[in-house]
């Protein structure tokens, strides 16, 4: 029997929609910006989050009763068979996992790897009459205590040698799968303290791993992209991979800013002081836009809270920049959410991603208006208007704008930057 036994698959139906299991503004064959809703949000079910979290918070234990909960690979096909149930409930197109996320951790690498390679195998079968494909693969390299000190930054090159193995492993379940993408996130690339820590050695590990990711993709033909996401702290004191800009300053300085893109996470935006869009303005800017896990945090607590996205105005901003980005290539909307650890049943988790699926769509179809409109982009256009008659000013020298400001006698007079007025612009679209 289904895990989600009685949940009928959702389907679009309109703003006069009852109860919580339809879509109320996510139609995927709409047409917006042209191409389809399904087309360009690319929805995604994150497996740990809503099938391998137990229910816990720093406070207190496990509050989830799962069937599928356990360290055996009967109950690794166990979760992947409710996996696929939601899939299809959802109809969403993709899914993202860990390894350790869709198999029990063996006594060996070797059994681990096994284990993985079953679970591709029982992936790949149900894929073949599914509609879900894999957004992206990943390997946990964070939870064991073997990385308590880092993975590719540890102290320890045995340490940084069974990362690499299970990198590989990784990328060539995610290859086999068709993956769109693989991602790499450095949860322990960080450290604790200064006062045991060789900053120019872990910086110079994190580079040459990242580099032989790059280098495997290419032996094994993986058309897919690589993606590093960022994250500022938690659970380390200081991540290497902070923000957007730090990232794209780490992939310059070893060679590698062609060929690895960015999946930017809300959440973890905020964690580094910033606003989601401005980190996914910051990697259109820089041309490493690549995917995004959609959440929220919540703004009281000072932590990475993963909740599903409810603000449509946060979300509108967001999609904005990805359209301005020329939308998604590889990547995709992935919800890197989980329920709160009072909501316990199974109609909960697909409540959750229909909310959360609904708000997106909102968010698309706002950010879609606003782009046609054009508001935003011609009042940018006249603030820097200037630039375009006397852009030449860049060309020059110190001592030749100096003589040219006093030759014309130029007194520049402030002008208006017009925030309030184009805060309401906004809002007359979300």
């Amino acid at each position: 029997m289904s895990y989600f036994e009685g949940i009928a698959p959702v389907r679009y139906a309109g703003l006069d929609a009852d109860g919580d299991f339809a879509f109320r503004h996510y139609d995927p064959a709409e047409v917006v910006a042209g191409k389809t809703m399904e087309e360009h949000l690319r929805f995604a079910v994150a497996y740990w989050h809503s099938f391998a979290w137990p229910g816990g918070d720093p406070f207190g234990g496990q509050t989830f009763a799962r069937p599928w909960f356990g360290d055996t690979m009967d109950h690794a096909r166990a979760k992947a068979n409710a996996a696929f149930d939601l899939f299809a409930i959802l109809g969403v197109p993709y899914f993202c996992f860990h390894d350790a996320d869709v198999r029990p951790e063996g006594a060996t690498f070797a059994e681990s790897r096994r284990n993985l390679d079953e679970i591709t195998d029982i992936f790949a079968a149900k894929m073949e009459t599914a509609k879900v494909k894999l957004l992206w693969g990943t390997a946990n390299l964070f939870s064991h205590r073997r990385y308590m000190s880092g993975a590719a930054t540890n102290p320890d090159p045995d340490v940084f040698a069974y990362a690499a193995a299970t990198i590989k492993s990784c990328m060539d379940a995610t290859h086999r799968l068709g993956g769109q993408n693989y991602v790499l996130w450095g949860g322990r690339e960080g450290y604790e303290t200064l006062l045991n820590t060789d900053l120019g050695r872990e910086l110079d590990q994190m580079g040459r791993m990242l580099a032989m990711v790059v280098d495997y993709k290419h032996k094994i033909g993986f058309e897919g992209t690589i993606l590093v996401e960022p994250k500022p702290q938690e659970p380390t004191k200081h991540q290497y991979d902070f923000d957007v800009a730090t990232c794209y300053g780490f992939l310059k300085k070893y060679g590698l800013e062609n060929e690895v893109k960015l999946n930017i996470e809300q959440g973890h935006a905020i964690l580094a002081g910033h606003s989601f869009e401005h980190e996914l303005a910051m990697a259109r800017t820089l041309g490493v836009l690549g995917s995004i896990d959609m959440n929220r945090n919540d703004y009281q607590s000072g932590w990475d809270t993963d909740q599903f996205p409810n603000s449509v105005p946060e979300v509108a901003l967001a999609f904005y920049e990805v359209l301005k980005a020329g939308g998604f290539t590889t990547g995709g909307t992935n919800f890197d959410a989980k329920l709160r650890r009072q909501s316990l049943e199974p109609a909960d988790l697909v409540a959750a991603h229909v909310g959360a699926m609904d708000v997106c769509a909102r968010g698309l179809k706002a950010a879609a208006a606003m782009l046609e409109d054009g508001g935003l982009e011609r009042a940018r256009a006249d603030r820097y208007a200037g630039w375009d008659a006397g852009g030449d000013l860049l060309d020059g020298d110190l001592a030749a704008i100096a003589a040219r400001v006093e030759e014309r006698g130029i007194e520049p007079e402030p002008r208006s930057g017009r925030q309030e007025r184009l805060e309401n612009w906004v809002n007359r679209f979300v």
